[in-house]
Order: C-alpha cells, then sequence, then structure tokens
C-alpha cells in the first residue's frame, strides 16, 4: 500500500440536536479532495469518533467512501478500548470500503508492552486489512516504545504504518531508524510535518488540514522536491494556524468554527463538547483574518 502524502482526520458536523449533517460533510469532502490530499480519516478523534455509535460510524464510512470515489484515500478509525470491539470496527470498515484502518492505542486501562504487542497482533490476525497504529498520549495518557512498534511492524504483517502524535521529534526519529523500511511513518502533529518528512517519514495526517489543506498539501510536496526552505515557510505557516486551533483552544470546536468562518459549514460539537465562548471566537477570528484566510 502506497501510504503517503497529507489525509485530514475529518470533522464529522452535527445540527444543534446532535444528529449528523450528510449534506456538509458531502460539501466538505469536496473542499478537501479539492486541496489534493491523499485522503480522509474518517471517524477519528477529530471528528468526534468516540462519540460516535457503531451505526453512525459505518454509515460516514459508507458516505465518504462513496463521495470521494477512489478519487483519494479512505481510512476509518476503529480504535476501541477492548481488543474484541477494535476488531468488531475493522470488520465494518473492512465490508464498507475503507482501504486501511487507523486504531488507536487502547485506552482507560494502560496496557503492559506485551498487551500491547498482542492487541495489534490480535487484530491483523483476525481481519485482513491494512493497519496504521496510532500513538497519540494527549488522549491515552502513555506512548507506545519505538521498540513495541518494532516488533509490531516485523511480526504483523497488517501493520503498515503508524501515525505519531507524541509531537517529539526524538521519538520520530527513534521510529523512522527502526521500521522506516518497513512501514510508513507518519507525523500526526502539526509542529513536526516538515521534520518528520525530512528524517524520512511519508507525510501526516492532521487535524489543522481541516482548515488548510493547501496550506499542508504544499508543504508536502516542496517537501518531496527537497525545497527545505520553501517548505519551511509553509511549515511555520501551518504550525501558526495550528496553535490557534489545536493548542491554544478547543480542538473539535476551533477547527469547526474555522470552517464555518470559512463559509465550509461543518456545523457544531457534539455534546459534551461545547461551542468556543465568545472571546474565543473572536480570538479565531481575527487570528484567521490576520493569516488571510477570511
Amino acid at each position: 500500500m502506497k501510504l503517503e502524502g497529507i489525509f485530514v482526520p475529518n470533522v464529522t458536523p452535527f445540527d444543534r440536536d446532535g444528529e449528523i449533517e450528510r449534506e456538509a460533510l458531502m460539501g466538505l469532502t469536496e473542499f478537501w479532495v479539492g486541496a489534493g490530499v491523499s485522503g480522509l480519516v474518517v471517524n477519528a478523534s477529530t471528528g468526534e469518533g468516540p462519540m460516535l455509535s457503531r451505526e453512525e460510524k459505518a454509515g460516514l464510512i459508507e458516505l465518504v467512501r462513496e463521495r470521494l470515489d477512489r478519487r483519494a484515500m479512505v481510512i476509518a478509525g476503529t480504535g476501541a478500548i477492548s481488543t474484541r470491539e477494535t476488531i468488531e470496527l475493522t470488520r465494518d470498515a473492512r465490508d464498507l470500503g475503507a482501504e486501511a484502518v487507523l486504531v488507536t492505542t487502547p485506552f482507560f486501562y494502560r496496557p503492559s508492552d506485551e498487551e500491547l504487542f498482542q492487541h495489534y497482533a490480535s487484530l491483523v490476525a483476525s481481519v485482513d486489512m491494512p493497519v496504521i497504529l496510532y500513538n497519540v498520549p494527549k488522549f491515552t495518557g502513555y506512548s507506545i516504545s519505538p521498540r513495541v512498534v518494532e516488533r509490531i511492524a516485523y511480526e504483523c504483517s497488517g501493520l503498515v504504518g503508524i501515525k505519531d502524535s507524541s509531537n517529539n521529534p526524538g521519538t520520530i526519529a527513534e521510529i523512522v531508524r527502526l521500521v522506516g523500511d518497513k512501514i510508513s511513518v507518519l507525523a500526526g502533529a502539526a509542529d513536526v510535518a516538515l521534520p518528520t518528512l525530512s528524517m524520512g517519514g511519508k507525510g501526516a495526517i492532521l487535524a489543522v488540514a481541516n482548515a488548510i489543506p493547501e496550506t499542508c498539501v504544499a508543504l508536502y510536496r516542496a517537501a518531496k522536491r527537497g525545497n527545505l526552505e520553501e517548505a519551511g515557510r509553509f511549515q511555520l505557516r501551518v504550525s501558526h494556524v495550528n496553535n490557534v486551533l489545536v493548542r491554544e483552544h478547543s480542538q473539535v470546536a476551533a477547527v469547526k468554527l474555522a470552517l464555518n468562518l470559512m463559509e465550509q459549514p461543518a456545523g457544531v460539537t457534539r455534546r459534551p463538547l461545547m461551542p468556543l465562548p465568545e472571546s474565543e471566537e473572536l480570538e479565531v477570528h481575527d487570528a484567521l483574518k490576520a493569516m488571510g484566510l477570511l
């Protein structure tokens, strides 16, 4: 599998009653594909995946797959606390036509290294589906060891990539050193997109790409051409927008607000997540306007 480029962990638009706005998602899909992204990651954390039912997740995979019509890759977030549920969700994704799955390391209970290995080994043994391991310490409370990633990559043939959201260049460097010739290493934090690419990573899955997909794609393409000075300018812009939308404010609410302000309807968040307070909305508006996005 050719897993490279910029991928959008797409938001899920909801109306005021918490119902999915399908038309809005179809419009957003065109916005992202038109910017040249390599694919969408449905039901991920930025898409409020943990708050979606199994039926809703299936419906979103089907909707995005049909809308994309092979113009870009469809990846489905299927990570869950238990191995059993992860397998069930991954089978759903496979049956609905997703091309790969993004699987968060189990959360709530902190697994041992052996338990982590067995979790992914059981998944790839149970479902014939390309798997992307998702390391996201800010949501799970821990970071998977690069050595465990190495073991999974070399002993589980279904693993095709890792999204690392540790935001730690040292961790990413070690992962690339250990498995970069075996699987695709993808940045999961915007601030390390260019460092990851420069060290041999293949791309990035970025929340901020929801709002500025063209800039993220431009960063990737400049890096691939070897023009690090140009790529660096794009990295500065990506990091600045990321600070506003992801680091300084509630991520999902801020990303959706940015899209709405840019006349790309993204709906509202699902409770318990709430819209930003008015003062923070003004901060996002002013920052986007200063950057020429409005």
